[in-house]
């Protein structure tokens, strides 16, 4: 059998060749926003107001009416063809992200079916390391249904950057440098939550040296923050669900308490600086809490 690799230089092209095709076949939906910026604790947070959100809940709810359904429906298996991008390995795939909020947000999917609350593996590394070796991106995982995930197959994430139409390319990146580091792994002094930061090793794009890198880089950070490998039906799952955040020369892994709050659902962007709200109501309660106020109430105490 053929080993599939993504051929250097052909991924971009792809994906705005893809983005063409599938809006023409009305394939993908792109929401609609509107981009506030809210400056606090030194971050410049990127909330856009998603007003046809509710669109996106109900046509992902439509076809799987009660908990067992929703259990049963997979829509990457199989994945709709307008929406395939690349092969990116043996084991991954390239797909755009039918309901996507930031333009050309790619899913790193793997072909056969892995629950979203496993572990990551050297191959999911390897996968999103292919691609992000492409374009300048943030990639991100929602390690389970509390950190966001809205899928149960397992899938990354990559979207490009800058993240907004005006504000930092990547708003986390200006409390950054105040990380305190002990050894490879620290703390960043302006997140007041549970969480692990590391600086990423310059390696060679798309190298097996990268993956590894990242690799360990991940279990690291699993550590510092207290999770645990735990096997669950012959898989290993983490001891809890988190976000991980990973940028082409650092990486940000927060573990979760809840999925949301006051009925605004955050994921790992949130702990990027960019925060999605349904309606004017749920703007007015990240001005009224905080977007770092937020992110402190869906994420894990520093002092648990």
């Amino acid at each position: 059998m053929e080993h599939l690799h993504l051929q250097s230089g052909t991924l971009w092209p792809a994906i705005l060749r893809q983005t063409e095709h599938a809006l023409r076949r009305g394939a993908l939906r792109p929401i609609e926003t509107t981009q506030t910026l809210i400056e606090e604790g030194g971050v410049r947070f990127l909330v856009r107001e998603v007003s046809s959100l509710t669109r996106k809940e109900e046509a992902r709810q439509a076809p799987k009416p009660n908990a067992r359904a929703r259990s049963v429906f997979n829509p990457f298996l199989p994945y709709d063809p307008d929406l395939f991008v690349a092969d990116i390995s043996d084991t991954h795939v390239a797909l755009l992200n039918k309901f996507n909020v930031i333009d050309h947000h790619l899913l790193i999917v793997t072909r056969s079916f892995k629950s979203q609350d496993t572990l990551l593996d050297l191959t999911d590394f390897a996968a999103l390391v292919e691609c992000m070796a492409e374009f300048d991106g943030l990639g991100f995982y929602n390690g389970g249904v509390e950190a966001g995930a809205s899928q149960l197959h397992k899938h990354l994430q990559i979207v490009p950057l800058p993240l907004g139409e005006s504000g930092p390319p990547l708003p986390i990146e200006s409390v950054l440098a105040s990380a305190c580091m002990d050894g490879p792994i620290g703390k960043v002094l302006g997140l007041d939550f549970r969480h692990a930061f590391a600086h990423l090793e310059q390696a060679p794009a798309a190298s097996r040296h990268a993956a590894h890198a990242a690799f360990d880089c991940y279990h690291a950070l699993l550590e510092a923050v207290g999770l645990r490998a735990i096997e669950v039906n012959g898989e290993l799952h983490p001891s809890a669900p988190y976000n991980l955040l990973v940028a082409p020369r650092w990486m940000l892994l927060v573990p979760r308490s809840s999925e949301r709050v006051e009925g605004i659902s955050v994921n790992a962007l949130g702990f990027a600086g960019s925060l999605f709200v349904r309606d004017a109501a749920q703007m007015e309660v990240i001005k009224r809490l905080g977007p770092m106020t937020v992110l402190r109430r869906v994420a894990v105490s520093a002092d648990e």
